[in-house]
C-alpha cells in the first residue's frame, strides 16, 4: 500500500515535558505523540513539527506532519490520537497533504505569545501557564522599546548560546505588547526564531517596563550583536506557540484567532 503524508495541529501543556524533541532524560511531547500515532497507524510513526518548543514552552497551534501506509479518516487520526495521548497533549485536526508539504521547511511565518500575570500576589491558580512578575510593567514602555525590533536584523544578541541556527537573521513583522486586566501580553511574530529568542526579547522588555533599564535598551542589546549584553532569559512558563503560516496551496488550518487566555482578542502592534 502507498505511503501518504498527514498534517495535525497539535495543542499542549508543556509543564510536565523536556520540550518537543526526543530525549533519553525523560518525558517529552515528541514521544507521546509518536506513540499514540504509531497505534493508530498500527506501524512506527515519525513525526516532524514546526517548531522544537523547550522545556516547560506551550503550544495552542503547533503543526506537525509523519507519512504512514496505514489509510484512516482525517476524524479518526484526531480522534483514535486523543484517546492514546496523556490529558495534557491534544490532536485538534488531522488532514491529508500533499507528499512536499514540510510542517518545518514549508512554513513561512510563526507567532508567539509571551504571557506575564502582572500583580502583587502569586498565582494560586494555574501557575505555570505564565511568568509571574510582582514589580509594575508599563507596557505601553515596552511596547515603544519593541518596536526597534521589527524588520530584518542580526539577533545574536537575542539568541541562546547554544543555538545551532546557521544564520542570526531573522525578520520580525509584528511585537506587540498589550495589558490585559492582571497580564501583560507580548506577541511576536516573525519569519523563524532563533532558540530562547522569544524568551530573551521577553527578559529584555520585561527590564525596560520595571524602568531598570532605559527605553532604548532593546535597541542598544540588538545592535551589540552580542548575547552577554542582554538580559537574563524569561522563565518558559508564559510563552505559547500560537501559529504557523504556509502558503495557501497546502490548505493548512489558520490558527490566526487562536487565543490565550481566552477572553477578549489582544490584538495591535507596538
Amino acid at each position: 500500500m502507498g505511503r501518504m503524508r498527514i498534517a495535525a495541529g497539535l495543542e499542549y501543556c508543556g509543564t510536565r515535558y523536556l520540550g518537543w524533541q526526543k530525549q533519553d532524560q525523560g518525558p517529552t511531547i515528541q514521544d507521546c505523540v509518536e506513540e499514540a500515532l504509531s497505534v493508530i497507524a498500527d506501524h512506527e510513526v515519525t513525526v516532524y513539527c514546526a517548531g522544537r518548543t523547550d522545556a516547560g514552552v506551550h503550544a495552542v497551534r503547533q503543526v506537525v506532519h509523519f507519512d504512514t501506509t496505514a489509510r484512516r479518516e482525517p476524524h479518526n487520526w484526531m480522534f483514535g490520537a486523543n484517546v492514546n495521548l496523556p490529558h495534557d497533549v491534544s490532536v485538534v485536526w488531522a488532514q491529508p497533504v500533499a507528499e512536499k508539504f514540510h510542517a518545518r521547511y514549508s512554513a513561512i511565518g510563526r507567532r508567539y505569545r509571551y504571557l506575564i500575570l502582572n500583580r502583587k500576589a502569586r498565582p494560586g491558580v494555574l501557575p505555570h501557564l505564565a511568568t509571574w512578575e510582582c514589580r509594575e510593567l508599563d507596557a505601553p514602555r515596552m511596547a515603544a522599546a519593541g518596536a526597534a525590533l521589527l524588520g530584518r536584523h542580526d539577533f545574536s544578541a537575542y539568541r541562546a548560546v547554544e543555538c545551532q541556527a546557521r544564520s542570526p537573521e531573522r525578520e520580525v513583522r509584528r511585537l506587540g505588547v498589550r495589558r490585559l486586566g492582571e497580564y501583560v501580553v507580548i506577541d511576536v511574530e516573525a519569519d523563524a526564531f532563533l532558540h530562547h529568542m522569544v524568551r530573551n526579547i521577553a527578559g529584555v522588555l520585561m527590564e525596560i517596563g520595571m524602568g531598570r533599564q532605559p527605553a532604548d535598551w532593546a535597541k542598544t542589546v540588538l545592535e551589540s550583536r552580542r548575547r552577554t549584553a542582554g538580559g537574563v532569559t524569561a522563565p518558559p512558563d508564559g510563552l505559547y506557540l500560537m501559529g504557523v503560516d504556509y502558503p495557501p496551496e497546502f490548505a493548512i488550518p489558520d490558527a490566526g484567532a487562536a487565543q490565550w487566555p481566552p477572553g477578549p482578542a489582544v490584538e495591535g502592534t507596538a
